[in-house]
């Protein structure tokens, strides 16, 4: 890389930056296979700036080198030694930087009279950024070359996540720095190798030696005026909530309650917690003097009524109507499945008998009765030998599965209720089947209740039980 041409440096008065304390020229060595127009401004630079090129490699000074030629390389293993930390490898564009710097770069970037490694990491996308940094820190005797885990120092893009990713990962290992690009500039401009120093949070509290602010007679007397104008009676509560002193601090902005910013809005509540048998004598005194009334806007404790709402009348039964509910109950729909035609039995008598009653009877005493007004056509029942209503009428695709145990107790099979399928008006048919399960294969109530609740389907539950016995009793005889 050619050094820029101007005007002649010998025409111009520059000072004299290659030069020890002592006022002698600091020596260069230029490499050898460098072009030769290069060279040649090269020696006229450092001469006009104080220095001196030399024709052998000197014990104190600079190697003005091309990096990344096999003749660096040589020259980095013949003459890099622990003894000679004053010899410096360095660009030869170094000469032209310590120009325009207007003072001689020092080289900071060195340990024990080596390079440090420093890797440049892809968060610093900007080409020409990356370019110039690496020019820098090889201008200061640093190596921008290395990866990032042989580097002893990351640079990285600040305002990117992967910053604190990095700092992160690599802040517990020893002598490893996640830095910013800008570290390096300022470096350079101090002169010096600083680290930027880890800043540890605070855990919370106070810190050692630090005092607390202390409450004053006036800071409770502030705060039993606070809890006289907003919970003027105790009995209401609410003067432990934390809303109260939320509040009382959200008041901070108000120049009548700046003391409220002495303490957060905890040690107000703590201060009334510990304290609240006197504090309560204090302000019990407030509110004897201000008597303010229940219910007062800004107080807490006191809501609004709620209005009463009209109940409905319900119906009531007739005697007559109780004595069926009694002695009737209807068998159908028992397997989840509402096709079924509702059948009013008398179970009192020898056989089931049609019901020639128009009331309707429930399910479940347990479900509500109908108000006045709500029978219609959409809950009709059949009346004898009547053809049934619309919504019971069986569907075609339900044909398939009248075979079921439970579809064919909904017929009117006397020898089904003579022999206890409904043995007790109370209990119904689909709780006295469960029941006849969980005997037969020999499981709990509840547990045969639970299945059917989950699947709906009374074979689809006996199966389940009769094959879970099976199993048991396989595995006893082995």
């Amino acid at each position: 890389m050619p050094l820029p041409l101007g005007v002649p440096a010998s025409s111009m008065h520059i000072m004299p930056i290659f030069q020890d304390a002592n006022g002698l020229a600091i020596k260069f060595f230029i490499q050898k296979d460098i072009a030769q127009e290069i060279q040649a401004e090269l020696c006229e630079v450092v001469a006009s700036l104080g220095g001196r090129v030399e024709t052998k490699v000197p014990r104190q000074g600079y190697l003005l080198i091309q990096p990344g030629t096999a003749e660096e390389e040589r020259l980095r293993m013949c003459w890099t030694m622990p003894d000679r930390p004053e010899r410096h490898f360095v660009p030869y564009t170094y000469v032209e930087a310590c120009k325009i710097a207007g003072m001689q770069l020092k080289q900071i970037f060195v340990e024990s009279g080596l390079p440090i490694r420093m890797h440049i990491h892809p968060s610093i996308a900007n080409i020409n950024a990356r370019t110039t940094l690496s020019q820098r820190i090889m201008h200061s005797g640093g190596d921008p070359t290395s990866s990032a885990q042989s580097a002893k120092i990351i640079l990285a893009d600040p305002n990117t996540d992967v910053f604190q990713h990095l700092v992160k990962t690599y802040q517990g290992v020893p002598d490893k720095y996640v830095e910013s690009y800008l570290w390096v500039k300022k470096c350079v401009e101090k002169g010096a190798l600083v680290y930027t120093p880890l800043i540890y949070k605070n855990p919370g509290g106070r810190r050692p030696g630090e005092e607390r602010t202390q409450f004053t007679e006036e800071d409770e007397r502030h705060l039993c005026e606070w809890i006289a104008a907003k919970i003027p009676y105790k009995q209401t509560g609410g003067r432990t909530g934390n809303r109260l002193y939320q509040q009382l601090c959200e008041m901070s902005a108000d120049p009548e309650y700046a003391w409220v910013s002495r303490h957060t809005w905890q040690s107000w509540r703590e201060r009334y917690k510990k304290n609240a048998v006197r504090l309560d004598a204090m302000i019990a005194q407030i509110v004897g003097q201000k008597k303010p009334g229940h219910g007062e806007q800004g107080q807490y404790g006191y809501v609004r009524k709620d209005e009463e709402k009209p109940k409905r009348p319900k119906r009531t039964r007739k005697p007559a109507e109780q004595h069926l509910h009694q002695q009737e109950m209807i068998i159908g729909g028992i397997n989840g499945n509402t096709s079924g035609v509702p059948v009013i039995f008398d179970v009192s008598g020898d056989g089931p008998k049609p019901s020639t009653s128009n009331a309707f009877v429930r399910n479940s005493p347990a479900e509500e009765e109908l108000e006045d007004g709500e029978d219609s056509q959409e809950w009709a029942v059949r009346i004898g030998k009547e053809s049934p209503p619309n919504w019971g009428k069986r569907k075609a695709s339900e044909e398939s599965d009248a075979q079921s145990p439970l579809k064919r107790l909904k017929s009117n099979d006397e020898n089904s209720i003579s022999q206890g399928i409904i043995l007790d008006a109370g209990i119904h048919l689909i709780d006295r089947t469960l029941q006849e399960i969980a005997t037969e294969y020999r499981f709990t109530l509840e547990e045969v209740k639970e299945f059917y609740d989950q699947c709906g389907e009374m074979e689809r539950t006996r199966t389940r039980f009769q094959k879970m016995r099976h199993l048991l009793l396989s595995i006893g005889e082995s």
